[in-house]
């Protein structure tokens, strides 16, 4: 079996497995720490710091939310 006999019945069969095991909850909060992952290793290839991104979540977050008419 090659990955191009892979197809949706079996995609949808494995996730179907995978939220059985993990539960939605959990596998939201995975997702999260994947993408945190990933988003730190990026940043760690590009020699970006998260300092950066620290001192701007704090800088969106202090600002008062924008009145919209």
């Amino acid at each position: 079996m090659s990955l191009r006999d892979f197809g949706l019945p079996e995609l949808l069969l494995i996730l179907l497995i995978v939220i059985l095991l993990f539960g939605p909850g959990r596998i939201g909060k995975l997702a999260g720490e994947l993408g945190k992952g990933i988003r730190s290793f990026r940043d760690g290839i590009t020699g970006k710091g998260g300092e950066d991104r620290e001192e701007k979540n704090k800088d969106e977050a202090s600002k008062p939310p924008s009145e919209e008419k």
